[in-house]
């Protein structure tokens, strides 16, 4: 029996992070805002911040909405008198930004997909989902026939097998024999 050695090493999120951020028209998208982790704001590109909250309330508030988010916007007054007004929010009075509660995680993952081993673990995983792709739509096994944890593991071990199988027909094939 193999023992695995395990290092001591935080496991790097290789996912890819869905950004809409970008926006169509020439207007200021998020990425344009600054984030300032102690103030926990952001601060627009004329310096204005943008929070979540602007006053205390008797009753503490969490202010995440339902899709886990945060909303901090900016005051109306900075907003009227501001230059940068027509590419910040020109179809609105204020702007507001919704920030993830979970964007630090994010950044990690956003700064670990600009390495390269973030592009040759994207690399890796095509050619695995290739094989599972070709296991479920030629091999037909989108559905197991046999029943419980062993009949599964049965069922695709003789898939993997098969799979294996004609890979190395096909890489050890040396076409038809020469008649001479």
């Amino acid at each position: 029996m193999l023992a695995w050695m395990v290092e001591e090493k935080d496991i790097e999120p290789h996912v890819p992070v869905w950004d809409k951020t970008e926006r169509k028209n020439d207007s200021f998208s998020s990425n344009d805002f600054h984030w300032n982790e102690e103030a926990e704001e952001y601060r627009c590109p004329a310096g204005s911040p943008l929070r979540s909250e602007w006053r205390a309330f008797k009753n503490e508030r969490s202010h995440v909405t339902k899709a886990n988010t945060i909303i901090f916007r900016s005051r109306q007054t900075d907003c009227a008198t501001c230059p940068t007004k027509a590419r910040c929010c020109p179809n609105t009075s204020t702007r507001k930004i919704a920030r993830s509660v979970h964007e630090a995680a994010r950044d990690v993952a956003r700064r670990i997909a600009a390495t390269p081993a973030y592009q040759r673990s994207r690399h890796e995983r095509k050619k695995v989902e290739m094989l599972f792709a070709h296991l479920k739509r030629i091999l037909k096994l989108d559905r197991l026939r046999l029943r419980g944890i062993s009949g599964a593991t049965d069922e695709f071990t003789l898939a993997a097998a098969v799979q294996n199988l004609r890979r190395l027909a096909k890489f050890s094939s040396q076409g038809p024999p020469v008649t001479g």
